[in-house]
């Protein structure tokens, strides 16, 4: 029987999230309908229904977004090829893309001007992954494990750097950037670290409550990858975890003889569906809830420019 709830802290949703969930919303009051969004602002699929439910319609590529039309780039961030095509279809952009991946976006333009091999850290086809590649064509080479990292060939082994998506395991990425490290001694690193803070503290909550807990159940949608990161860096501590879009996923077996249970949520997941668990695990014996905060949070980032811009233009 559950008796105890161990919630980690710092989890769900992180400055670059809420500032894009936040923006199509204002776009929805500022606008009117229709607006449109590139992917999905961020990766959970309740927060893609929420949205949808106001107004949002969703598209894979701004090319199935009407000329003329307004549109929002996901929190991700792009190519400097979409772009291009909206400004084709002369479309209204709105950029949502977290400031800490166009952070590695500047830093993949620079490292491309002083002609340098850029080996990505990261997960191949991921939107992240793709819009830091397209901002150093011909010059990126993507790397996604140790074993591929061991095995990585540049064209000159003096003249290589490295970046990596903002949303990966912290332990995993340090061990891929050792062996870069080793194998090219004069390898050019970004000035900070790519993972974000928020990736970073929840990773680090989660090991946390891992140790403690019987079961981890992490909340985030399994196109998530910081929340997929979550689920393994819990498993490393040696504790069963599971990746879950909400409480209805959960299997009952998967809590039999468990006395303490882990609950955290990826950086895209609404507190919302957290409550909504806490609510589950309560119904099933759970008496005690205990938040295990590792640190604060204060980010904050500003609204796109944009956005800025169109609110000041309904302003009488």
């Amino acid at each position: 029987m559950i008796e105890k709830i161990l919630l980690a802290a710092p989890r769900g949703y992180c400055a670059g999230v809420e500032r894009a969930v936040d923006t199509v919303e204002q776009a929805l009051a500022s606008h009117g309908l229709p607006v449109y969004v590139r992917k999905q602002i961020v990766h959970n699929i309740h927060v893609v229904r929420e949205l949808e439910s106001k107004g949002a319609v969703f598209v894979e590529d701004e090319t199935e977004v009407p000329e003329g039309a307004m549109v929002v780039l996901s929190a991700h961030g792009v190519a400097p090829e979409v772009y291009a095509n909206a400004q084709d279809r002369r479309l209204s952009v709105i950029d949502a893309t977290c400031p800490l991946v166009t952070k590695v976006h500047l830093e993949a333009r620079r490292f491309a001007r002083e002609d340098q091999t850029i080996v990505l850290i990261g997960h191949e086809g991921h939107e992240e992954v793709v819009g830091t590649s397209g901002q150093a064509p011909g010059r990126v080479i993507l790397v996604g494990s140790v074993e591929e990292a061991r095995g990585v060939e540049v064209p000159d082994s003096g003249n290589v750097a490295y970046l990596t998506q903002t949303t990966l395991s912290v332990d995993e990425t340090n061990e891929i950037v050792q062996v870069l490290r080793e194998r090219f001694p004069g390898i050019q690193a970004p000035p900070k670290d790519d993972i974000c803070y928020a990736t970073q503290n929840r990773q680090d909550a989660v090991k946390d409550i891992a140790r403690r807990s019987d079961v981890v159940l992490v909340i985030g949608s399994d196109n998530s990858s910081n929340s997929k990161r979550l689920a393994e860096v819990a498993r490393e501590q040696g504790t069963a975890a599971h990746l879950v879009d909400d409480e209805r996923q959960v299997d009952p077996a998967w809590l039999e003889g468990a006395r303490t249970v882990g609950v955290t949520s990826g950086a895209s997941a609404p507190e919302w569906l957290v409550d909504r668990m806490i609510r589950f695990l309560q119904a099933h014996g759970a008496s005690s809830v205990e938040e295990v905060r590792r640190v604060e949070e204060n980010v904050r980032f500003s609204m796109p420019a944009s956005l800025r811009a169109l609110s000041l233009a309904k302003t009488p």
